[in-house]
């Protein structure tokens, strides 16, 4: 049996060493890309836990149900005021983070 030690790696160095440093075009799309498909998550998540099917919240919302199935695969760039409708009508709570680049 080898006594050889692991390297290990965190997260942060993994994305910057395949993906790019923050900043770069490349990490800005990886980013943006992973914070739609969060956002796609947690509303299919409340959806779920509120017992809805996308189309029972698409008629809540006002869009079809095609539109609710992109939003949670984050296949399109939804309207914020599409967001902002989607978790009124879930009744979930949401806040918004905005950082300045210096």
């Amino acid at each position: 049996m080898s006594n050889k030690k692991l390297k290990t790696f965190s997260l942060k160095e993994i994305t910057d060493q395949h993906i790019g440093v923050v900043g770069t075009s490349k990490r800005e799309i990886f980013d943006n890309e992973l914070r739609l498909d969060l956002l796609g998550e947690a509303i299919r998540q409340a959806r779920l836990d509120r017992k809805l099917t996308q189309q029972e919240l698409g008629r809540l919302v006002g869009v079809q149900k095609a539109q609710i199935s992109k939003l949670e695969n984050s296949l399109t760039d939804a309207r914020v005021e599409t967001i902002l409708k989607v978790f009124k009508a879930l009744n979930a709570k949401i806040s918004f983070s905005v950082e300045m680049n210096s």
